[in-house]
């Protein structure tokens, strides 16, 4: 691998960043230009992908509130045992 393929890619052009251009319009035209540079990146998941993704998400959402609730009940048992007064 060499060192291009792990660099930022840099807009080319006078309109560039970093070049002191102070005007807005030049701005938000590179600003959209990126935006649309950075959409055509984007990689719509398949049906299969986006079904078995958001069943993983379910059951690890599941899982945690499960996880939670155990450790809640375990620590107010604890807490119960630790702060009542035993019966004499």
């Amino acid at each position: 691998m060499n060192s291009r393929q792990n660099a930022p890619s840099t807009p080319a052009g006078a309109d560039a960043q970093g070049t002191g251009s102070k005007n807005p319009f030049l701005a938000i035209g590179l600003f959209i230009r990126q935006v649309i540079a950075e959409l055509r990146k984007v990689v719509t998941p398949t049906r299969r992908e986006l079904v078995l993704y958001s069943i993983t998400v379910l059951l690890f959402v599941v899982f945690m509130i499960l996880l939670i609730f155990g450790l809640d009940s375990v620590f107010s048992w604890l807490s119960r045992i630790a702060f009542t007064v035993p019966d004499v």
